[in-house]
């Protein structure tokens, strides 16, 4: 796959290694918070020469709560193998900059409500015309049409929208954030698939196209399973996501514990194992709906039985016969066995820091594994060097 214009002289600090499916791809982050920011980064660890430009007061992730006085954390992990440059957009001048490095740029990524870009002239049928086989992507709240359109769009502002906090929440209860950002890194997902798969598209065609991702189509997708309505069901009826009963997390003698016991030969595995097989053999719980219905009988013996270990010893004790996982501190998952064997986890060096531990390439390429990954850019790291690149270029 070659980018924009293969003949150009401009190119920033080629990545040493091992080649991945991108290599040689350019794109443009001009993103903040996670959604399209953590997009650009899976294309970056796919070998995408990335950089990232930000306003003069910075990615606002930048400037998030964290334990590190450097910097952010969420930065941190959200921005991997980027260059960084800082462009007022506002100024004519280095709006000028922007335009000449989208000349030779293959991806523009931006999260822009939809009337800023018209507004800044980098709208996609004004850089269409400036570079045809450009893909562009935007990440909105809500889309580029309707009533909420222009309206500011978060992760939990969608969860909360969409109903993903009202299941989350207990039976009668309050609605519950799922914290993690999920929907922000489902919706970083499909800007990474779905700039691939446009990038693939020009390679037939010759030319780019318009590439929409909003947090409230992310939202929704993750929900496939629970956005069906049968013609005749009335409004108020169960999503059929929560199994209930013995599937999901019960306390140990230290720790908790979460079991999935849906299939015939886990439950009846879960049974001897907590030394109740007479359980399994008992018809009136022999299904997933007939357990969840019986909780209030199962539960407390189930609970009685797991009360005699810890967590780790069950997890250690069900091993690949039943389903589990003890709770754990993400910190934990550093030096994890099955992290580790997976080679998940990379130390970066980084000008402030000094280095710190981090996610490496989570796709796993056979021929074409893609350079190490490098830390996250400190602010105005690369602005210099790319403008001084910029105009040997443009002397030439």
């Amino acid at each position: 796959m070659t980018g924009s214009n293969p003949s150009s002289p401009f190119a920033i600090a080629q990545r040493e290694g091992a080649t991945g499916p991108l290599s040689g791809i350019r794109v443009l982050d001009l993103s903040a918070y996670i959604a399209g920011p953590y997009g650009c980064t899976l294309l970056a660890d796919q070998g995408a020469e990335v950089i990232k430009v930000e306003p003069p007061v910075g990615d606002n992730l930048r400037r998030y709560p964290s334990t590190l006085e450097a910097e952010s954390r969420a930065f941190l992990g959200v921005n991997r193998s980027k260059r960084g440059v800082v462009l007022d957009l506002k100024q004519p001048d280095q709006r000028a900059v922007l335009m000449r490095l989208v000349r030779e740029a293959d991806v523009l990524v931006h999260n822009f409500r939809p009337s800023v870009p018209v507004r800044l002239g980098i709208d996609f049928e004004s850089l269409h015309k400036l570079n045809p086989r450009l893909v562009y992507c935007s990440v909105t709240g809500y889309g580029e049409q309707g009533p909420l359109k222009e309206k500011a769009g978060y992760d939990q502002v969608l969860q909360t929208m969409t109903g993903m906090c009202t299941m989350q929440g207990k039976a009668g209860g309050a609605p519950e954030i799922l914290y993690g950002s999920v929907v922000d890194y489902y919706a970083a997902a499909l800007v990474a698939a779905g700039v691939s798969s446009a990038l693939y598209e020009r390679e037939r065609s010759g030319e780019g196209q318009f590439v929409g991702v909003s947090l409230l189509r992310s939202a929704l997708t993750m929900q496939s399973a629970r956005m069906v309505w049968a013609e005749g069901e009335p409004a108020a009826v169960g999503r059929d996501m929560r199994s209930g009963g013995v599937t999901g997390i019960h306390p140990t003698a230290d720790g908790y514990l979460y079991i999935s016991a849906n299939t015939p030969r886990f439950w009846q595995a879960l049974c001897e194992r907590i030394g109740r097989p007479e359980l399994a053999a008992d018809a009136r719980y022999d299904t997933v709906r007939k357990r969840a219905a019986e909780a209030e009988i199962l539960l407390p013996q189930l609970h009685a039985a797991l009360a005699t270990r810890s967590a780790l010893a069950w997890e250690a004790l069900f091993g690949e016969e039943v389903p589990c996982a003890a709770a754990r501190q993400v910190e934990d998952m550093f030096d994890h066995p099955q992290v580790q064997a997976e080679q998940m986890v990379t130390s970066l060096p980084h000008p402030l820091l000094g280095s710190y531990r981090g996610i490496t390439r989570p796709i796993v390429f056979g021929r074409t594994p893609g350079p190490e990954p490098f830390a996250a850019p400190v602010f105005d790291q690369d602005t210099a060097a790319v403008s001084a690149l910029l105009d040997a270029c443009s002397d030439d």
